[in-house]
Protein backbone atom coordinates (compact mmCIF):
# COMPACT_ATOMS: atom_id res chain seq x y z
CA UNK A 1 0.00 0.00 0.00
CA UNK A 2 1.39 3.38 -1.30
CA UNK A 3 1.84 5.90 1.83
CA UNK A 4 1.68 9.56 1.15
CA UNK A 5 3.26 12.52 3.72
CA UNK A 6 1.25 15.85 3.76
CA UNK A 7 2.75 18.77 5.58
CA UNK A 8 -0.36 20.78 6.48
CA UNK A 9 0.75 24.44 8.45
CA UNK A 10 -1.92 24.83 11.50
CA UNK A 11 -2.33 28.33 13.06
CA UNK A 12 -2.18 27.72 16.51
CA UNK A 13 -1.51 23.98 16.67
CA UNK A 14 2.03 22.98 18.31
CA UNK A 15 3.56 26.15 18.59
CA UNK A 16 2.92 27.08 15.28
CA UNK A 17 4.48 23.58 14.11
CA UNK A 18 3.86 21.63 10.86
CA UNK A 19 1.47 18.62 11.21
CA UNK A 20 2.28 15.62 9.02
CA UNK A 21 -0.22 13.66 8.17
CA UNK A 22 -0.01 10.24 6.56
CA UNK A 23 -2.86 9.24 4.04
CA UNK A 24 -2.73 5.52 3.19
CA UNK A 25 -4.92 4.89 -0.36
CA UNK A 26 -4.62 2.17 -3.07
CA UNK A 27 -1.55 1.82 -5.06
CA UNK A 28 -1.29 4.46 -7.36
CA UNK A 29 -3.41 6.85 -6.61
CA UNK A 30 -2.28 10.00 -5.42
CA UNK A 31 -4.06 12.53 -3.05
CA UNK A 32 -4.92 15.71 -4.82
CA UNK A 33 -2.22 18.07 -2.77
CA UNK A 34 0.43 15.72 -3.49
CA UNK A 35 -0.59 15.73 -7.63
CA UNK A 36 -0.76 19.68 -7.65
CA UNK A 37 2.63 20.26 -5.38
CA UNK A 38 5.76 21.31 -7.41
CA UNK A 39 7.57 18.35 -8.22
CA UNK A 40 11.13 18.05 -6.05
CA UNK A 41 13.67 18.67 -8.69
CA UNK A 42 16.65 16.72 -6.94
CA UNK A 43 18.54 13.78 -6.71
CA UNK A 44 19.20 13.78 -3.19
CA UNK A 45 17.96 13.95 0.38
CA UNK A 46 18.05 18.10 1.29
CA UNK A 47 18.32 16.75 5.04
CA UNK A 48 21.23 14.26 4.73
CA UNK A 49 22.46 14.73 1.49
CA UNK A 50 22.14 10.83 0.60
CA UNK A 51 21.01 10.03 -2.89
CA UNK A 52 17.04 9.48 -2.84
CA UNK A 53 16.25 5.43 -3.40
CA UNK A 54 19.49 4.37 -2.04
CA UNK A 55 17.42 3.65 1.01
CA UNK A 56 14.13 2.19 -0.18
CA UNK A 57 11.61 4.29 -1.69
CA UNK A 58 11.94 7.81 -0.66
CA UNK A 59 8.99 9.49 2.17
CA UNK A 60 7.72 11.99 0.41
CA UNK A 61 5.92 15.31 1.79
CA UNK A 62 3.99 18.74 0.62
CA UNK A 63 4.77 21.71 2.24
CA UNK A 64 3.96 25.54 0.91
CA UNK A 65 2.61 23.60 -2.57
CA UNK A 66 5.85 22.14 -2.94
CA UNK A 67 7.06 18.25 -2.76
CA UNK A 68 9.95 17.23 -0.65
CA UNK A 69 11.86 13.86 -1.06
CA UNK A 70 13.37 12.42 1.96
CA UNK A 71 15.73 9.17 2.21
CA UNK A 72 13.78 8.05 5.34
CA UNK A 73 11.51 8.51 7.75
CA UNK A 74 13.96 10.34 10.30
CA UNK A 75 14.62 12.97 7.62
CA UNK A 76 11.25 13.75 7.68
CA UNK A 77 11.01 14.59 11.74
CA UNK A 78 14.13 16.73 11.39
CA UNK A 79 12.30 18.64 8.34
CA UNK A 80 9.43 19.25 10.51
CA UNK A 81 11.64 21.27 12.73
CA UNK A 82 12.22 23.85 10.76
CA UNK A 83 10.56 23.26 7.39
CA UNK A 84 10.79 26.98 5.98
CA UNK A 85 14.64 26.24 6.35
CA UNK A 86 14.39 23.45 3.71
CA UNK A 87 12.58 25.73 1.80
CA UNK A 88 15.77 27.99 1.52
CA UNK A 89 17.64 24.99 0.97
CA UNK A 90 15.82 24.23 -1.85
CA UNK A 91 15.48 27.63 -3.25
CA UNK A 92 19.56 28.16 -2.96
CA UNK A 93 20.17 24.41 -4.41
CA UNK A 94 17.85 25.16 -7.81
CA UNK A 95 19.62 28.57 -7.91
CA UNK A 96 22.62 26.78 -7.87
CA UNK A 97 22.07 23.80 -10.69
CA UNK A 98 20.89 26.83 -13.21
Amino acid sequence: MKRTLLVIPLLGLLAGAPVVLTSCGTPGAESSAQAAARPYPLNYCLVSGDKIGEMGDPVKTVYKGQEFKFCCKDCVKDFNKDPDKFMKKLAEAEQKAK
